[in-house]
């Protein structure tokens, strides 16, 4: 994690776990890099902005830091929503943005029937924060990238229990 991205998480402690997840996401700091013109993923999938995937992508288009501001506010929205109803155990600030950016990531499905979600509806915490590692491949291959995006996810998840990030 940059230490400019880790200064503004640290920043927005106190706003909120969306605020935290969207500086962790967004803008040319976040985990995602954002890309304005739509491109396929590793795995072939046309994505835009931070991350969003979808029908209503315009392959052509020159998105703006608006519309991608907006794109990436409802895609947390639904990561939010799924996580808020599915976790039935209470959840730090940090620890409810890092599962925002997993759902966000690995989408709302695979989070609903993975072994994170058992562990940590469980009381297994740091078992569940330790799932994340295995979310690492994408297209059927094991992705650097995403090594590295779940390993700050990680350290998010767990940095309530050990009061650091």
């Amino acid at each position: 994690m940059s230490f400019s991205l880790r200064s503004k998480i640290i920043a927005a402690a106190g706003s909120g776990a969306a605020i935290i997840a969207m500086l962790f996401l967004g803008g040319s700091d976040g985990v995602e890099g954002r890309r304005y013109e739509a491109y396929k993923d590793v795995a072939g999938v046309w994505t835009v902005c931070d991350g969003h995937t979808g029908r209503d992508i315009i392959i052509g288009k020159t998105y703006t830091d608006g519309e991608c501001d907006a794109l990436l506010r409802k895609d947390l929205q639904l990561a939010k929503r799924t996580v808020d109803r599915l976790v039935k155990v209470p959840l730090g600030e940090y620890q409810k943005a890092a599962l925002y950016s997993f759902v966000f990531n690995v989408g709302s499905d695979a989070f609903s029937k993975s072994t994170l979600l058992r562990k940590l509806n469980k009381g297994d915490q740091e078992g569940a924060c330790d799932e994340m590692r295995r979310w690492v491949y994408a297209g059927g291959m094991k992705w650097k990238g995403l090594q590295n995006r779940r390993e700050m996810e990680r350290s998010m998840c767990l940095a309530e229990s050990k009061n650091d990030l």
